[in-house]
């Protein structure tokens, strides 16, 4: 592999060098991060069952002899990502860095702890708010005939997709931000692909949450409004 302090400033292997050596970083810390988020796997799922679940089911079950071991194991890893992500931005951050401004490059920590609030933000809503609606919704199925008995593993990977997922849709903001300033989309174009956006948003929206109204707007309407935080934001970008 090429030493990146041999390679010239401003070449494709020296920038794929840094990438490569960012990543690493971020990867190191997300695996020493796991241990602790194994540990903490079990707290988390008897978190999940009191607050999310609706009354009546009160247990999660599983199939297989080890099905909970590689659920906790998929569970650590979401709880790694979720712990290393203000580090593991910082490092995406830093190797975007040289293409930004002096100014950009100042404001570089509020933007850090921007994304990474945006993120958590996210990640709380989906729990507090949307997760307790989808399993409140599938529980209005139950008949005398029919019964809810939730496996672990379909429950934690759909809880964990979702809050996942929720975390990087509330990153919009600094989305379109980064679009504006790479040149992806040009001011004069925020205007007219607003309708596109709110189409987009409405769909992921439907996809994500259960099949009502209430709650696909209660997540498209914030990820609309940070959509619009981007868009005024995006303005103030330099040419």
């Amino acid at each position: 592999m090429a030493d990146r302090d041999l390679l010239p400033e401003n070449t494709l292997l020296f920038h794929l060098e840094e990438l490569r050596r960012r990543l690493l970083k971020i990867l190191l810390v997300t695996a020493l991060l796991y241990p602790a988020g194994y540990f903490l796997s079990p707290y988390l799922i008897t978190f999940l069952v009191s607050y999310a679940f609706p009354g009546g089911v009160e247990k999660l079950y599983y199939f297989t002899p080890m099905e909970v071991f590689f659920v906790r194991l998929k569970l650590a890893l979401i709880i790694a990502l979720v712990a290393a992500y203000p580090y593991n931005i910082s490092q995406l951050w830093g190797f975007i860095l040289p293409a930004l401004y002096p100014d950009e490059k100042k404001k570089l920590g509020a933007w850090l702890f921007f994304s990474t609030f945006l993120f958590l933000g996210g990640a709380v809503f989906c729990i507090g708010l949307i997760l307790p609606l989808i399993m409140e919704f599938s529980a209005g199925f139950a008949s005398a005939e029919l019964q809810m008995m939730l496996g672990i593993g379909a429950f934690l990977n759909l809880a964990g997709a979702l809050t996942l997922a929720f975390g990087i849709m509330f990153q919009a903001p600094i989305a379109v931000m980064l679009a504006v300033r790479f040149g992806v989309i040009g001011k004069s174009s925020l205007n007219k692909i607003r309708p596109y956006v709110m189409t987009v948003i409405l769909i992921i929206a439907g996809i994500l949450t259960p099949p009502d109204i209430v709650s696909q707007l209660l997540l498209a309407l914030p990820t609309w409004m940070l959509f619009e935080l981007g868009v005024l934001l995006a303005r103030k970008v330099k040419d």
